[in-house]
């Protein structure tokens, strides 16, 4: 109850008037735009073994504290002078939502991916140097070089690795009587969720192996230091509980559509080779189109590369589909390969868990509204089913609002094709058995998106809660100093008191001893003159 109370929390606006309260700003400089995120967190609790406790914020409506800017900051390559211009509309967004006396201590992470990536070295230093340069003379955020930064692949996919579990709860190493408790591992650390990410261009997956692995071949060897991140999530080196070892791994030019792309480049110049070879036409008119396993029965389009022209239609055939994918994948003989011919650390199928995201939801949701656990069997009849049916009926379902709100033309059009590919990677290139039972396919985690930010600011901020620590020992520690002395006091106020008695006591005694002394020795002359005095009293006067 007390974690499901939280995450309803977690959907509340954020009291800004909360002095305990701490900020922290993460701009996503994307390929297609930059986005800024805000999160906040209360004080660190004084455990050693907990995170912070990091949430994304929310305005007065209780809406995510987030805004986007178009084109990508990578458009800033031949102006770099330009760059802090270009996030001034993001930076002031959030100075008007973080409290102006938190500012100073608000860290800002300027972090860019795939679009910066591609650039020459020498342009994105520039735009870097610019940001470092420029903003901290107009915003007073905590930000310095080392904050602004392009980040791989590699940390790309650990941050949303990260940011899945904690959203998870994966990281609370604590007991709990939740019915939807994970099964833990030994010492009580709870198993983690591996991620899986199809985009449009891209492909991703993340997911952690165990610390003591098999003896791999020398080159296995190497290519497995690659791909494996290992680090520390707790704020004390010395604490091991968070150390989490990580197999990622990206894959350009997997994701949906880019492989539609690449699928149609391989029709493309097969069936042009054919033709030259056996003197056919397919393809080059309406009238004699290449029969499409990939798109539904009876979907006419056009492919054109350069000069060149395909025409297709739909023959929704989608094992025949999944057949004519496999040498996209790119398998290699290699044993613990994948995707590629890229090593793939081995996965314990028995006991892992997976979430799938973007296109494993899309494929899975927005026509086949299957979505949620996932069935590789069901999947499969369901996808089977989707290609099977006549284009002239999907567009009528789709009138007749059969599908999800999400779905588009372009979705009707391509889940065919998507659906088969996404099959394909996820059990040929893989390898995750046909009736695998822990996918769950996903959009929302408790109702809401998380992105890869959230687990890069945790990252980032993993060593703030040693300020608190030491606050908190300083607190306990003076606690322990007044309530010693307290005691310290009390014990010695009576002692002085038993002291103060015992010195009367004593001196009342030597007085007492005095005055007996003084009255023995004053008997004797009292004796005497009562001797001389009664003998006189007898004396007779006269004769």
């Amino acid at each position: 109850m007390a974690r499901y109370l939280a995450r309803v929390g977690e959907l509340e606006a954020t009291d800004t008037e909360d002095p305990n309260l701490n900020y922290g700003l993460v701009v996503d400089c994307g390929s297609s735009g930059s986005r800024i995120f805000v999160y906040f967190w209360p004080r660190h609790n004084g455990n050693p073994h907990d995170l912070l406790d990091i949430k994304q914020m929310r305005d007065r409506n209780s809406q995510p504290v987030v805004k986007k800017i178009k084109p990508g900051i990578s458009a800033m390559a031949d102006t770099p002078e330009h760059a802090s211009d270009y996030l001034r509309p993001l930076l002031s967004f959030a100075a008007a939502h973080v409290p102006v006396k938190k500012h100073k201590e608000t860290p800002l992470y300027i972090l860019c991916t795939a679009g910066m990536r591609l650039l020459p070295e020498r342009k994105q230093l520039a735009i870097l140097a610019d940001l470092v340069k420029d903003l901290p003379l107009e915003f007073d955020f905590l930000f310095s070089q080392s904050q602004a930064e392009v980040i791989s692949g590699k940390q790309e996919g650990v941050y949303a690795w990260i940011g899945i579990n904690f959203v998870l709860g994966r990281f609370d190493h604590e007991d709990e009587s939740d019915a939807e408790a994970p099964q833990e591992l030994a010492a009580g650390r709870r198993r983690t969720v591996g991620i899986l990410d199809m985009g449009g261009a891209s492909l991703q997956i993340a997911y952690e192996v165990p610390t003591s692995t098999s003896v791999l071949p020398p080159q296995q060897e190497e290519a497995a230091k690659i791909l494996l991140a290992e680090f520390n999530l707790g704020c004390d080196v010395q604490h091991t509980e968070h150390v989490y070892r990580v197999y990622v791994t990206t894959f350009l030019g997997f994701g949906g559509n880019f492989a539609r792309q690449r699928y149609e480049d391989l029709v493309l110049n097969e069936t042009l080779n054919k033709n030259r070879l056996l003197g056919q036409k397919t393809g080059l008119s309406p009238d004699n189109p290449f029969l499409d396993p990939c798109l539904p029965v009876g979907l006419t389009d056009v492919v054109e590369r350069n000069s060149q022209v395909l025409h297709v239609r739909g023959k929704g055939d989608w094992a025949t589909c999944g057949a004519m994918l496999s040498p996209l994948l790119a398998r290699s003989n290699a044993s613990q390969a994948s995707l590629n011919g890229i090593y793939q650390s081995p996965i314990d199928f028995n006991n892992s868990e997976f979430y799938g995201f973007s296109e494993f939801f899309y494929c899975t949701e927005d026509v086949l509204r299957i979505g949620g656990r996932y069935h590789g069997p069901t999947f499969a009849k369901a996808a089977q089913d989707y290609c099977g049916m006549a284009w002239s009926v999907l567009t009528q379902r789709f009138k007749n609002g059969l599908f999800s709100s999400h779905a588009d033309e372009h979705r009707l059009k391509y889940q065919c094709f998507k659906s088969a590919w996404m099959y394909q990677v996820l059990h040929e290139g893989f390898h995750f058995p046909y009736d695998y039972p822990n996918l769950q396919t996903a959009q929302l985690v408790y109702d809401r998106e998380v992105q890869w930010t959230l687990g890069a600011i945790l990252y980032k901020t993993r060593f703030l809660p040693l300020r608190d620590l030491r606050q908190e020992g300083v607190r306990q520690a003076h606690g322990s100093w007044f309530r010693l002395s307290f005691v310290y006091n009390h014990y010695l106020f009576f002692a002085c008191i038993l002291v103060v008695l015992l010195a009367i006591i004593l001196y009342l005694l030597r007085l007492r001893r005095i005055h007996h002394r003084q009255t023995r020795a004053s008997a004797p002359l009292d004796m005497l003159w009562i001797e001389e005095v009664v003998p006189m009293m007898g004396v007779q006067v006269g004769p």
